[in-house]
């Protein structure tokens, strides 16, 4: 499955300790993210992903044009939401191409912990029979 990660500066230490904890599950995995996050992930875990420019120039476009193509099957953006953003119609945009190509999406630690515990236990198997 493809995994993908984007969180904004204030959310940054809450993904990486999601993807230490969430680790065993992610290494048997596809990961992308947009640039910092990425690095940020791939310093504590160890884990290689696939990195994206940052977020505000471009990553968020490059990771949306990869759900428009069916190329990512669960998404994990931990967005800040009391912070506006001068690309926030990016950040709308992936939000909404989730809701368009029925791509798993995780905004929060609750639901991202909910999801990674469904990825492990084969729930997301669907997604390969969608694309």
């Amino acid at each position: 499955m493809n995994v993908a990660f984007i969180a904004h500066d204030t959310k940054k230490k809450l993904m990486q300790n999601l993807c230490i904890a969430y680790r065993s599950i992610l290494v048997h995995h596809e990961l992308y993210a947009t640039g910092t996050t990425g690095r940020l992930i791939e310093d504590v875990t160890g884990l290689t992903l696939h990195k994206f420019l940052a977020g505000p120039i471009g990553g968020e476009e490059q990771m949306g044009a990869m759900i428009e193509q069916n190329q990512i099957d669960l998404v994990i953006f931990f967005r800040d939401p009391l912070t506006p953003r001068p690309h926030e119609p990016d950040i709308n945009k992936v939000i909404r191409l989730c809701d368009i190509h029925n791509v798993p999406l995780a905004t929060n630690i609750a639901s991202a912990e909910l999801l990674l515990k469904s990825l492990e236990r084969g729930d997301l198997e669907w997604r390969e029979m969608y694309r």
